[in-house]
This record gives C-alpha cells, structure tokens and sequence, in this order.
C-alpha cells in the first residue's frame, strides 16, 4: 500500500517523513494557491524534502491540449524518476493522456467521479487514477464506486493503479484499504488521525506514572 500526502505544506512533509513511511507527494492547483506560497517556492521545497524513490504529482493549470501537454513536459522534467503529471478527465485531458504516454511520460489521471471516467483513464495509459472519494460520496456511494473501479481494472487485467483522493475522515481510507485499493493520497489532518487516537498517549501515561512509582525514575535503565 502506498501513503501518498495531498497537501504543499513543506514543513508538515517534513515531519510526517520522520514518523510514517511516505510514499510520495500530490498536490492541485487549489493547494497551492491556499498555501500562501507562489508554485515555485512549493515546487523548490518539494524537490528538496522528497527522496528520489518518493513520488512527486503535480496537477496542470492548463486546459487546453497544447498548454496541457508544454506544462506536462515541464512537470516531468523535474526529477529524473518518480514524478508524475496530474492531468484532470476532461476531453482536452484525455486527449493529453494518451499524447502523455506515447512521449513516456508518468500520469496521474486526477477529478475523477465515477468508475466509467476512471477507466477510460486506464485505457488511455494512465499510471494512477486519482477518483475524488469524498466528493464522490456527496453524490452516492463513493467508497462503493472505487471498489467497482478497482474489481473494472482487476477484471481487464490493468496496471493501472488507483490513488485514491479527497479525504474527510479515516473511515473512508479504512474502508478502502480494506477493499484492498492499493494507494490512498489523504491530507495532513487525515494522515495525523490515523494515528493519533487520545487512548494511546493515556496508555502511555499510565505505564509511566505506575514506572515512576515503583522504581523512582521514567526510564528503564538505571
């Protein structure tokens, strides 16, 4: 499984490299601009904080076939490996998919709603499918309609792998995992609460207080 994080917050990648096993890097047009920070500083940091076996997808702004494709070179050119275009599942995206793939370029197809969209990506050569899980289940059953993708792509017998994105809460990632979807790309709140539960520092409290008590000390070596 791969933890991917949704996010342009340098400092938070950071420190979440430190704790989880972080797989790569996605981030949008909207993160950006929210970040408080031009795409530059973002696209620096990123360069700088991510190792080359982490994944890097950055989303085009452009629209158009042609402005899609120069941005997608851009993109690509960054890094050597391991860095991927994130292309949304427009005509004028698809179109770019595929022209993406015939020049060997890494894509992640992104604004993804049904199942139907997500494999026409596949069958265009995407490497990822980024469906919008959240966003999908303000609609009907979102979580249900990845799985289908999923059982659509394991039925064709596609590389293509699906990243799921746009995450509330937990439940919705657990869900996923469970059904066995293989990469999940979840922001920085949602990847802290898959972690911090209050129980656990209480535990840990506990064991410390009842230590301290018996021995004198908070640590096991004298």
């Amino acid at each position: 499984m791969e933890l991917i994080l949704d996010t342009a917050d340098i400092d938070a990648i950071r420190e979440l490299n430190e704790v989880y096993t972080v797989d790569g890097v996605t981030t949008n047009p909207t993160i950006i601009t929210r970040s408080g920070k031009t795409f530059e500083e973002v696209r620096d940091g990123m360069l700088e904080v991510l190792a080359p076996e982490q994944k890097l997808f950055i989303q085009v702004v452009s629209t158009d076939f042609d402005g899609i494709m120069a941005e997608a070179r851009y993109i690509c050119a960054l890094r050597p490996e391991n860095t991927y275009v994130k292309i949304p599942v427009t005509h004028e995206g698809m179109r770019a998919i595929k022209a993406c793939k015939a020049e060997g370029l890494g894509v992640l197809a992104t604004a993804i709603y049904s199942a139907s969209q997500g494999f026409m990506a596949a069958k265009n050569g995407a490497d990822y499918l980024a469906p919008y899980v959240n966003r999908m289940c303000n609609l009907g059953d979102g979580v249900g309609e990845v799985v289908r993708l999923q059982a659509m792509l394991d039925q064709a017998r596609m590389d293509t792998r699906i990243v799921a994105a746009s995450f509330k809460n937990v439940e919705q990632v657990n869900e996923l995992l469970e059904n066995g979807i293989e990469a999940v790309t979840v922001p920085v709140d949602v990847a802290w609460n898959m972690l911090d539960i209050p129980s656990t520092p209480m535990a840990v409290d506990e064991f410390t207080r009842n230590w301290d008590a018996a021995y004198g000390r908070k640590t096991l070596l004298a």
